[in-house]
């Protein structure tokens, strides 16, 4: 039976390391995955950058059904995949971070930031910080833009200050808009630093938003960084996109006047092209995963065969197919 709402209150966190004597009024930094992995990059960055150590881990196995179990020398044991929430401290700077493998809905992420705010009262931190991405319509090749939102106006005109300008309007989906807004009702100032990233390619990683963040979070909080990893990923990130984009390019160029491509372009400009493909694959991808749908599968297929792009999304495409096979096994 699956747990209540009631029993999900039961949440343990699990404290692995005292630190109440080793920080004062630190910052809480906490991203979850999202768009491109954007807020939850930077995070992640910053963490290991900056050597912070764990010190405690949110128990999260009653929300998730396990997928599989680990086998050794033919003895079925622990169960893996399960996603994880854990928190790492550092001293200098004073910061608290925490890290989720997985967002979640419903009264379970109620929950989940119920004991993050608990842990955030225990230890009188001063802020709250999460980071996401905003998908505009723009090229890779495009500058990133830095907005933020905020629970209240001090803090939105801080960050302004360092060169975040105020999301004037929307919305932040997920958990790290979420946390805004349950703080505010504790009082605890909280803010959200977006960074703008190309709307057709939501559903891959990309490190120069995230690098974007990275950034901000280092004026904010007085600190720098090492950042040559980072900037190497954006290097690879940029040349991967570059390909991708040459090559409907140079596939689009090669295409008879009377090619159907064409007449689905309709008035889209040339130099539109790779943006207007890479949209529609995004889209494919996404009905193929909520449907399940081998006829769309089959039109994903043929649309990266067209434009010579099936090796770079070969991973991607192939997991559809893992992923379903997975949640067959389950139901027998």
């Amino acid at each position: 039976m699956p747990p209540t709402s009631v029993e999900l209150c039961f949440m343990i966190l699990k404290i692995h390391k005292k630190i109440t004597d080793k920080l004062n009024a630190p910052v809480l930094l906490a991203g979850w995955p999202g768009m491109g992995n954007v807020g939850l990059g930077a995070v992640n960055y910053l963490r290991r950058q900056l050597q912070a150590e764990p010190f405690a881990e949110l128990d999260m196995s009653e929300l998730f059904a396990p997928e599989a179990v680990l086998v050794k020398d033919g003895i079925a044991g622990s169960f893996s995949d399960l996603p994880t929430h854990k928190f790492y401290w550092s001293k200098d700077p004073e910061l608290i971070i925490s890290e989720s493998a997985a967002q979640v809905g419903g009264p379970g992420g109620v929950n989940v930031m119920s004991k993050m705010l608990d842990l955030a009262e225990e230890f009188n931190v001063s802020a709250i910080y999460t980071g996401a991405a905003f998908a505009v319509p723009t090229g890779h090749r495009e500058p990133v833009r830095l907005m933020a939102a905020a629970n209240n106006a001090s803090i939105r005109d801080s960050l302004a200050k360092h060169g975040a300008e105020s999301l004037p309007e929307g919305h932040i989906s997920g958990m790290n808009g979420l946390l805004l807004g349950f703080a505010g009702h504790r009082q605890l100032d909280a803010a959200c630093l977006l960074a703008t990233m190309p709307q057709y390619a939501v559903n891959m990683p990309n490190p120069k938003s995230s690098r974007e963040v990275v950034r901000a979070f280092q004026r904010v909080l007085g600190l720098s960084v090492a950042m040559e990893e980072i900037d190497q990923a954006v290097e690879t990130t940029e040349r991967t996109m570059e390909e991708i984009e040459s090559q409907i390019r140079t596939a689009f160029s090669q295409m008879a006047p009377e090619d159907e491509t064409e007449e689905e372009l309709g008035e889209v400009e040339e130099e539109q092209v790779p943006q207007y493909v890479m949209q529609k694959i995004d889209r494919l991808f996404s009905d193929v995963e909520k449907t399940r749908s081998q006829d769309k599968a089959t039109e994903l297929k043929r649309e990266l065969d067209k434009w010579n792009l099936y090796r770079f999304y070969e991973d991607r495409f192939l997991n559809l197919f893992r992923k379903g096979q997975d949640e067959d096994e389950q139901q027998r």
